[in-house]
């Protein structure tokens, strides 16, 4: 790869970057702008409202305490501001997305990019694609522990005299893939079930007598970044992979 390619997927990846995590910050707002409406609500004893369905002015005003009163007309009027900030939040959450799918469209229709790759695979949605590629994927790698190490994934050996263990991952490398990828692990057995990976995991956590599902899903994650690291740099399928169907 000539340093021209290097610096065009650089600039690529600190574009998806940017989107992915301004996404994850806005997603955040909106679940506190919903869990304020709703909390108020409660404590009317309302229980049934949700502030993201599109009817949800016309249901305001139809509401009712849990007693049969109308709601108290300066708790309707804060409930309506808290609406206009969610709803703002909405239109540029959509605003967000939209530029997050073209940029994974524009690497499908280019050279193959790991994002547009990524979500070829079952179970890899447009976000998880965007966040993998942007947070690691883009950057070069020389071999499997560097991708674990980067990710905060890399098992941390501890020895003393006879005394040799695992400390468990160091946690040192970047949190946004580690997460992601933990949560992608947990995805990846629901949709991959048939892949050597999730054999493998639950192969191990029978073994152990289902104790260690958490540390073992660590490990899976582990594996399954590096698996993905190979498919989208070397174009090594992963084993026993489900792709999505056109």
């Amino acid at each position: 790869m000539n340093c021209r390619h290097r610096l065009a997927r650089s600039c690529g990846g600190a574009r998806r970057r940017r989107v992915c995590r301004e996404r994850k910050t806005l997603v955040a707002e909106r679940i506190e702008h919903v869990n304020r409406i709703k909390g108020l609500l409660f404590a009317q004893g309302i229980f049934d409202y949700e502030p993201l369905r599109r009817g949800r002015r016309a249901r305001l005003e139809e509401l009712q305490t849990g007693d049969g009163r109308p709601l108290p007309a300066h708790l309707k009027a804060q409930i309506s501001r808290e609406l206009d900030r969610l709803e703002i939040l909405l239109t540029q959450l959509t605003a967000v997305e939209a530029e997050r799918d073209a940029l994974l469209d524009a690497a499908s229709d280019a050279a193959p990019e790991p994002s547009a790759m990524l979500a070829r695979l079952k179970g890899i949605g447009p976000e998880f694609a965007a966040v993998l590629w942007s947070e690691g994927l883009f950057r070069h790698f020389d071999n499997r522990r560097q991708v674990a190490a980067y990710a905060g994934l890399a098992p941390t050996p501890w020895k003393s005299g006879s005394i040799d263990h695992e400390q468990g991952v160091s946690k040192a490398g970047n949190p946004r893939l580690r997460t992601t990828m933990v949560q992608l692990a947990w995805l990846w057995l629901r949709h991959q079930p048939a892949s050597a990976l999730s054999l493998w995991f639950h192969e191990r956590v029978q073994r152990s007598g289902g104790r260690s599902r958490k540390t073992t899903i660590v490990a899976l994650a582990r594996k399954l970044l590096v698996a993905l690291w190979k498919y989208t740099s070397a174009g090594v399928v992963i084993e026993g992979a489900v792709m999505k169907t056109a």
